[in-house]
């Protein structure tokens, strides 16, 4: 299959690792995987602060980005992003769009996924071949889970990773408190919100915090490491990505 990646703005700029290793894992899975170059952002965080007019550019770029008939699907590893693809730039189109742009939108949206709702259900695939000897909680972020729906789609996969010891994250389904812009316009809500998350997480016991959204892990990430807890944050498609040749090696979080 022929699958076109979507970097996202946070994946480009600050966490690259976890786009490449979205790139591994499908090409080891025996895909083509492309990389349209000209690609910007969604425009997810202009239509989440009211500004529906304003991405209009970056919605029909990502339509002519990822509209080549060849790409069978695009794969992102964001909930967050696919979820403004597959619904926010309908909206947009619909109300500030031309015909060219409403029919772009509409080509697009239905071929693309985040990652681990592609890989279970177009590819109908649990075991990846990953192998990751690590104990792991797992964070299922807002988007992924109200937006998407994907459910136990990330916790299936992650069952099913060699050597994997993976431990219930308590209220999992409660948000962390990031959020976009509401952890700058409502910090004091955002960090007791963040606090909650943490305590789960520490009680666990797990060394690594995973999710689908490198958004959700920033902020995870950003408080586990200020609190010195040992914890660290990796994002789904890096302990998917790991294997027995080629293993993802945990470097020492703070303390």
């Amino acid at each position: 299959m022929r699958i076109a990646l979507f970097a996202t703005c946070l994946g480009d700029t600050l966490f690259p690792e976890a786009v490449k290793s979205t790139a591994v894992l499908l090409a080891r899975l025996g895909h083509d995987v492309v990389f349209p170059p000209q690609q910007t952002c969604c425009g997810q965080m202009h239509v989440n602060t009211g500004y529906q007019r304003e991405p209009v550019p970056l919605v029909r770029n990502f339509a002519e980005q990822f509209g080549d008939p060849a790409i069978e699907a695009v794969v992102v590893p964001s909930g967050s992003c696919a979820g403004s693809v597959r619904h926010q730039h309908e909206i947009v189109a619909e109300r500030y769009g031309d015909a060219a742009l409403r029919a772009g939108v509409a080509a697009v949206r239905t071929k693309t996924y985040e990652l681990s709702e592609f890989l279970v259900d177009v590819l109908d695939l649990t075991d990846v071949g990953a192998y990751f000897p690590h104990r792991v909680t797992y964070h299922p972020t807002c988007h992924s889970l109200r937006m998407l729906r994907v459910g136990e789609k990330p916790l299936r996969l992650l069952r099913a990773v060699e050597g994997i010891d993976l431990v219930e994250l308590p209220e999992a389904d409660a948000c962390c408190g990031f959020g976009g812009t509401f952890a700058v316009k409502n910090a004091e809500t955002s960090t007791a919100m963040l606090r909650d998350k943490m305590d789960h997480i520490t009680g666990t016991g797990a060394a690594v915090c995973t999710a689908g959204d490198s958004s959700c892990l920033m902020h995870i990430g950003g408080g586990l490491s200020r609190i010195r807890s040992g914890k660290r944050t990796l994002h789904l498609a890096q302990i998917l990505a790991a294997t027995r040749t080629a293993p993802h090696v945990l470097t020492e979080a703070a303390r």
